[in-house]
Protein backbone atom coordinates (compact mmCIF):
# COMPACT_ATOMS: atom_id res chain seq x y z
CA UNK A 1 0.00 0.00 0.00
CA UNK A 2 1.14 3.14 -0.73
CA UNK A 3 1.94 6.18 1.41
CA UNK A 4 -0.68 8.51 2.59
CA UNK A 5 0.94 11.94 1.58
CA UNK A 6 -0.03 15.28 3.46
CA UNK A 7 1.07 18.86 2.84
CA UNK A 8 1.54 21.47 5.46
CA UNK A 9 1.58 24.68 3.99
CA UNK A 10 1.56 27.92 4.93
CA UNK A 11 3.68 31.28 5.37
CA UNK A 12 7.05 32.05 7.26
CA UNK A 13 6.28 31.39 10.93
CA UNK A 14 2.96 30.04 11.00
CA UNK A 15 3.59 27.40 12.40
CA UNK A 16 4.41 24.35 9.71
CA UNK A 17 7.88 22.69 11.99
CA UNK A 18 5.95 22.58 15.00
CA UNK A 19 2.53 20.61 13.54
CA UNK A 20 4.70 18.83 11.90
CA UNK A 21 7.20 17.41 15.02
CA UNK A 22 3.62 17.19 16.95
CA UNK A 23 2.41 14.87 14.39
CA UNK A 24 5.39 13.15 14.02
CA UNK A 25 5.31 12.26 17.74
CA UNK A 26 1.84 11.63 17.47
CA UNK A 27 1.40 9.25 14.66
CA UNK A 28 4.82 7.19 15.70
CA UNK A 29 3.01 6.46 18.72
CA UNK A 30 0.25 5.40 17.34
CA UNK A 31 2.17 2.67 15.19
CA UNK A 32 3.01 4.79 12.24
CA UNK A 33 6.42 4.84 10.24
CA UNK A 34 6.26 8.50 9.40
CA UNK A 35 8.27 10.17 7.16
CA UNK A 36 8.84 14.28 6.52
CA UNK A 37 10.01 16.05 3.48
CA UNK A 38 10.66 19.49 4.03
CA UNK A 39 10.91 22.48 1.25
CA UNK A 40 13.97 25.11 2.26
CA UNK A 41 13.64 28.09 -0.13
CA UNK A 42 17.21 28.72 0.38
CA UNK A 43 20.33 27.05 -0.33
CA UNK A 44 20.62 24.69 3.13
CA UNK A 45 23.97 23.17 4.11
CA UNK A 46 23.96 19.98 5.71
CA UNK A 47 28.04 19.25 5.70
CA UNK A 48 30.35 21.34 7.78
CA UNK A 49 34.02 21.98 7.54
CA UNK A 50 36.20 19.45 9.45
CA UNK A 51 33.93 16.26 8.49
CA UNK A 52 35.26 13.69 5.60
CA UNK A 53 32.04 14.19 3.87
CA UNK A 54 32.51 17.86 2.91
CA UNK A 55 36.29 17.67 1.97
CA UNK A 56 34.47 14.58 -0.33
CA UNK A 57 32.10 17.30 -1.30
CA UNK A 58 35.11 20.12 -1.78
CA UNK A 59 37.30 17.60 -3.89
CA UNK A 60 34.39 17.48 -6.27
CA UNK A 61 31.88 15.14 -5.50
CA UNK A 62 28.12 15.10 -7.26
CA UNK A 63 27.25 13.31 -4.40
CA UNK A 64 27.99 11.25 -1.54
CA UNK A 65 26.33 8.76 0.91
CA UNK A 66 27.01 8.69 4.43
CA UNK A 67 25.94 4.67 5.43
CA UNK A 68 25.89 3.30 9.61
CA UNK A 69 24.10 0.53 11.18
CA UNK A 70 21.67 2.83 11.90
CA UNK A 71 21.12 5.76 9.22
CA UNK A 72 21.80 6.66 5.93
CA UNK A 73 22.23 10.22 4.32
CA UNK A 74 22.12 10.92 0.76
CA UNK A 75 23.42 14.33 -0.39
CA UNK A 76 23.26 15.38 -3.92
CA UNK A 77 24.20 18.61 -5.63
CA UNK A 78 21.15 18.37 -7.52
CA UNK A 79 17.55 19.40 -7.12
CA UNK A 80 14.92 15.93 -6.97
CA UNK A 81 11.28 16.41 -7.28
CA UNK A 82 8.58 15.77 -4.79
CA UNK A 83 7.61 13.02 -6.90
CA UNK A 84 10.90 11.24 -6.63
CA UNK A 85 11.19 11.95 -3.22
CA UNK A 86 7.89 10.55 -2.12
CA UNK A 87 8.95 7.11 -4.04
CA UNK A 88 11.51 7.18 -2.05
CA UNK A 89 10.10 6.89 0.95
CA UNK A 90 7.50 4.15 -0.37
CA UNK A 91 7.81 2.18 2.38
CA UNK A 92 6.49 4.36 5.17
CA UNK A 93 2.64 4.51 6.35
CA UNK A 94 2.47 8.43 6.00
CA UNK A 95 4.66 10.91 5.03
CA UNK A 96 4.39 14.60 5.85
CA UNK A 97 5.75 17.32 3.00
CA UNK A 98 6.34 20.70 4.58
CA UNK A 99 6.03 23.16 1.82
CA UNK A 100 5.69 22.64 -2.17
CA UNK A 101 2.28 24.94 -1.86
CA UNK A 102 1.83 24.13 -5.65
CA UNK A 103 1.96 20.31 -5.21
CA UNK A 104 -0.64 18.05 -6.28
CA UNK A 105 -1.64 16.50 -2.51
CA UNK A 106 -3.91 16.97 0.04
CA UNK A 107 -3.32 19.95 2.13
CA UNK A 108 -3.79 21.68 5.57
CA UNK A 109 -2.87 25.43 5.43
CA UNK A 110 -1.50 26.65 8.16
CA UNK A 111 -3.51 30.48 9.08
CA UNK A 112 -2.20 33.00 11.49
CA UNK A 113 -3.24 36.21 10.74
CA UNK A 114 -6.44 37.12 8.89
CA UNK A 115 -4.24 37.86 5.34
CA UNK A 116 -3.45 34.56 5.83
CA UNK A 117 -6.63 33.50 4.48
CA UNK A 118 -6.29 33.81 0.58
CA UNK A 119 -4.24 31.17 0.54
CA UNK A 120 -7.13 28.57 1.14
CA UNK A 121 -8.73 30.04 -1.69
CA UNK A 122 -5.30 30.25 -4.23
CA UNK A 123 -4.14 26.60 -3.67
CA UNK A 124 -5.77 23.40 -4.88
CA UNK A 125 -6.29 20.17 -2.95
CA UNK A 126 -6.82 22.01 0.29
CA UNK A 127 -8.01 19.64 2.74
CA UNK A 128 -8.39 21.82 5.98
CA UNK A 129 -7.11 24.49 7.77
CA UNK A 130 -4.96 24.47 11.07
CA UNK A 131 -5.80 27.79 12.33
CA UNK A 132 -4.23 30.03 15.32
CA UNK A 133 -7.71 32.77 14.95
CA UNK A 134 -11.25 31.92 15.93
CA UNK A 135 -13.29 29.61 14.01
CA UNK A 136 -15.98 32.29 13.25
CA UNK A 137 -13.02 34.42 11.71
CA UNK A 138 -11.74 31.36 9.02
CA UNK A 139 -13.39 29.40 7.06
CA UNK A 140 -16.79 30.91 5.01
CA UNK A 141 -19.80 29.12 5.06
CA UNK A 142 -19.34 27.60 1.16
CA UNK A 143 -15.69 26.74 2.01
CA UNK A 144 -17.47 24.83 4.99
CA UNK A 145 -19.49 22.97 2.53
CA UNK A 146 -16.68 22.00 0.34
CA UNK A 147 -15.87 19.78 3.38
CA UNK A 148 -12.55 21.95 4.20
CA UNK A 149 -12.03 20.48 7.70
CA UNK A 150 -11.47 23.41 10.11
CA UNK A 151 -8.72 22.54 13.40
CA UNK A 152 -7.01 25.03 16.12
CA UNK A 153 -3.44 25.10 15.85
CA UNK A 154 -2.98 23.24 19.25
CA UNK A 155 -5.81 20.19 18.09
CA UNK A 156 -2.49 18.09 16.90
CA UNK A 157 -4.44 14.62 18.00
CA UNK A 158 -7.35 15.68 16.29
CA UNK A 159 -5.33 16.18 13.11
CA UNK A 160 -3.29 12.69 13.52
CA UNK A 161 -6.39 11.11 14.08
CA UNK A 162 -7.88 12.28 10.85
CA UNK A 163 -4.56 11.23 9.19
CA UNK A 164 -4.27 8.00 10.11
CA UNK A 165 -8.21 8.06 9.19
CA UNK A 166 -6.66 9.52 5.22
CA UNK A 167 -4.24 6.24 5.49
CA UNK A 168 -7.12 3.88 6.06
CA UNK A 169 -9.88 5.37 4.00
CA UNK A 170 -8.61 7.90 1.58
CA UNK A 171 -11.30 10.06 0.37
Amino acid sequence: MKPFVCQIVGYKNSGKTTLVCALVEWLKAGGCRVAVIKHDAHDFEMDHPGTDSYRHRAAGASAIALVSARKTAVIREEETSLDELIEDFCDYDVILVEGFKKERYPKLVMVRRAEDQELVRSLDHVAGVVSWLPEKQVISAEEAREHILLFGKDEHERIADWLQRQMTNPS
